[in-house]
This record gives C-alpha cells, structure tokens and sequence, in this order.
C-alpha cells in the first residue's frame, strides 16, 4: 500500500492528500490516455537529497504529451521545481515521485479534443520494488504468454497509462503462476522486456540488451547502466535476443527506477548461470547505488538536490 503523505501537487496547486481527486468521468480512467513517470530521490552519504536524473524523466513525460497529443500548459523547469517542491513539504529525504499528465472530465468520446489536460505529481516513500532479498539473490522470471505489442501497434518510447494494461496483465499471470516477474516478448519472438524494466544479459563478459529501435521504453536507468558498464570497460552490444540466448546466458539481470538493479536467477524453470547474482551485475549494481547515493559524483549533471527540514 502506498504510504500516506500530506500534500499533492495537482494542476499548479499544492493540496491535500486526500483531495487529489478527480470525477469518475475522467476521460483517462475510461481510455486510457496519459502519460506518466516514476522517479526516485535519494538520501545519499553526505546527508544530502538528490533526485536522480529528474531532468531527463520531466523530457521523457513532456515529450510523451506531444507525441500522444495531449496539450500541457507547463514546462519541463516548471514541472521540476514542482516535484522538488512536493518532495520537500512532504518532508520526504528520499521517496518515490510520480508525475502524471491525464485527460480530464469533459466529453466521453474517445478523441475528447477539447478536455482540460490535468497534472499531479504524488511522492511517498518506496522500497525495492521486487524485495529486498531480489536485489541479492534474484528473482524468478516466466516468459509470458502476453506479447509486447508492435512499433506500429504502439508508441512504445512513451510512459502511457494505457499501454500498462499489458504489463498488469503478464506480471498478473507471472505472480498467479509463482513467479516474481514477467518476460515479454514482442511480436516476432525476441526479447522485449519485463513488465516495467528493461532486460540485459551476459555472455562472455559482454552484456546484450534489446536495441532501442525494438519495443521498448527507452529506459532511463537503462540507460544509466549501458553508461556506467562502458566506463567499467565492458562492452555493451544493442542487438536481438531470444529467449534461448537468456537460458543459456551467464548472468541476466532487469533494471529500472522502481526496480533498480535486480538480478535474474531463474527463467522458465531454468537456472541462469549459477543460480544467483553475477559478478557483473553485482558490479553494476554496487556502482549504480554509489552513483545514486553514495559518494560517486562522476556524473554531477544527473542529480537535483533539495534540502528537507523539520525531519
């Protein structure tokens, strides 16, 4: 359950937290249409709160308005000061934010042109999204029997509510089954994603993960590792996978905000590698976290800081 806090920032507004409603006729809650992000602060080492890569999440939620025509009256700067200010009057040092830009009451059609575009940004405080103990030993995935829709299908580089509807339904299926989590393949067979990270493996000391032309988000954490696992020295290769490539892999691992850094230790009922996390992953791991919130600073231009009082 998501943990209570006091204030909403909702259409420009701070509100309660119990006030952020909207009418059941939303046009979103019918349809579908919207755009959304999850972003993580953290309290890092030195005590202070740095939202990690806020700027780039703001684009990615900006851009995905356009591209899915809905109107937003704010800027990607006006947007960021409103997720720091909200983490900061939540007293929040480290939390989850998310931001959403919606179709708002109005007409029912399904185009609805002309209804209001409504925005919030929520923070609360999140843990590892796949439990703690996956972050260390791994997690169990099954390969679902829902496919990724196509590029032509959906616009696949947009965080869109509605496209979350295949997501629910295989990391449904994955959980009623025993699972942790999902594998989604796309339409010809190839690897795609998990239900809401990106997926990476390792052969020989080379790391693989679906190319960014595929279906899939252009992940921002996947991103971050495809950076810090080229400083390491390792060679990262975008490219097409299939399903047999990751059984037969040495480590496989998933990433994402929420998710972080997760190791795979099972596919299919089929052991991966040793059966737990992998030096590399473990490698990635560990310097993704120093990156987040520890002391590691080669990147300054990733990080928001705010400042919490009153804790």
């Amino acid at each position: 359950m998501v943990t209570k806090a006091e204030t909403v920032w909702f259409d420009g507004e701070l509100v309660n937290w119990d006030d952020a409603k909207v009418h059941v006729l939303t046009h979103t809650l019918h349809y579908g249409l919207g755009v959304f992000e999850g972003i993580r602060a953290y309290r890092r080492e030195d005590g202070r709160s740095a939202i990690f890569r806020l700027r780039e999440h703001i684009e990615r939620l900006v851009k995905g308005a356009r591209m899915m025509t809905i109107p937003l009256d704010y800027s990607v700067d006006e947007l960021m000061d409103a997720c720091v200010k909200t983490a900061k009057l939540n007293r929040l040092d480290g939390c989850y934010i998310r931001p959403i830009a919606f179709v708002g009451y109005g007409e029912m059609g399904v185009a609805a042109m002309g209804n209001p575009t409504r925005v919030a940004i929520a923070t609360w405080p999140w843990g590892a999204y796949l439990g703690a103990a996956g972050l260390t030993h791994g997690v169990r995935l099954k390969t679902s029997s829902f496919t990724r829709p196509s590029v032509a299908s959906q616009l696949s580089k947009g965080k869109v509510c509605g496209h979350y509807v295949n997501s629910i339904l295989a990391k449904r299926e994955a959980l009623l089954d025993g699972y942790d989590e999902a594998l989604l393949l796309d339409t010809d067979g190839y690897v795609s994603e998990a239900s809401g990270e990106n997926i990476f493996m390792v052969e020989n000391g080379v790391i693989y993960t679906p190319q960014l032309g595929s279906a899939i988000l252009g992940g921002i954490t996947r991103d971050t590792l495809i950076t810090i696992a080229r400083e390491h020295g390792y060679e990262v290769r975008e490219t097409q996978l299939t399903r047999d490539m990751l059984y037969l892999a040495d480590e496989v691992f998933m990433c994402g905000t929420a998710a972080e850094v997760t190791p795979v230790r099972e596919l299919d009922q089929r052991t991966i590698g040793q059966g737990g996390a992998g030096e590399v992953t473990m490698t990635l791991q560990k310097r993704y976290f120093d990156v987040v919130k520890g002391e590691d600073m080669t990147h300054p231009e990733w990080y928001t800081f705010y400042q919490v009082s009153n804790l």
